[in-house]
């Protein structure tokens, strides 16, 4: 089985449930997935990270075993703010004021978010494949509205995006992550399972589109509030994206990122939008060089 010896953690912050994974020992590591994926993605790295760091995964809400609430007016239940006092709330209650965050794709705007709003819980942080949301709105090309279609998808009105979904989730799933660089066949196949099974759950499709309708609207605001107030990260932050994929392809990742952060370093991976499954080894050294042993 994914993650043995991982101990399964149930949290409810606000009436929603959440599910979360615990090992190891050491300074504390929290580690966010992006979507369609579960806290099954970082299998191929966080036994290792175990063995260095308290490790903790969470499925966001809307996503694996963590409950699917109603996304409510404007989607605000899907708010990055929201699903940063999540994890923050999870972190606390394992005993963890600070930590260090490790977030890929959806997870990593979830990180974003829980390092402008709690920048003192928040001591590095290790972010995979995005640049700023706001700037990839702002700066979207045909290029990149091609590769992300599901962006844009995803953000119409209900129901026609969740109808589509739920005739057939786990086609959908497959079509979001199958037709990037590596294909189906950068992913174990129990963790494949594992979306697939999570994909099927009741509620997923609002979630999801929950989720990427709160990017579109009520996080831009929020961004934008930053931006206005000259508000910049102010912890180490260093970001990795793959050299296949689409975001490094249309934007200038650390440009974009030196904008919102004082402190920035990071480089591109030969591999596609999935590092932690397309080059695990790669992603684990580059972990364990940034993050060290900080208390």
């Amino acid at each position: 089985m994914l993650l043995d010896g991982f101990e399964t953690l149930d949290f409810v912050r606000d009436g929603v449930r959440l599910r979360g994974r615990r090992a190891g020992q050491g300074a504390p590591l929290l580690l966010l997935h992006g979507h369609p994926q579960t806290h099954a993605m970082w299998h191929r790295v966080a036994p290792a990270l175990a063995q260095r760091f308290t490790v903790v995964l969470m499925d966001l809400r809307g996503y694996g075993d963590s409950q699917r609430p109603a996304p409510g007016e404007g989607s605000a239940a899907y708010a990055k703010r929201e699903m940063a006092a999540d994890a923050l709330a999870l972190m606390q209650a394992q005993g963890f004021d600070r930590f260090q965050v490790l977030a890929h794709d959806r997870g990593a705007r979830v990180a974003h978010r829980l390092a402008a709003d709690h920048g003192d819980a928040v001591q590095r942080m290790l972010l995979l494949d995005i640049a700023p949301t706001l700037a990839m709105y702002e700066q979207t090309s045909l290029a990149f509205a091609t590769a992300y279609w599901h962006w844009f998808f995803l953000v119409q009105p209900p129901p026609l995006p969740e109808a589509l979904i739920d005739a057939d989730p786990v086609r959908y799933l497959r079509s979001v992550m199958g037709k990037r660089h590596a294909g189906l066949a950068a992913f174990d196949p129990q963790a494949l399972a594992e979306y697939e099974r999570c994909a099927r759950l009741p509620g997923t499709a609002t979630g999801v589109c929950g989720d990427y309708r709160a990017s579109a609207g009520i996080d831009l605001a929020h961004d934008r509030a930053d931006v206005q107030a000259g508000r910049k990260l102010a912890m180490p932050l260093r970001v990795l994206w793959g050299e296949h994929g689409a975001v490094g392809s249309n934007f200038d990742v650390l440009a974009l990122w030196r904008e919102r952060a004082s402190e920035v370093s990071g480089r591109s991976l030969p591999c596609g939008h999935y590092i932690a499954e397309e080059a695990p080894a790669l992603l684990l050294d580059e972990s364990l060089n940034f993050f060290g042993d900080t208390p």
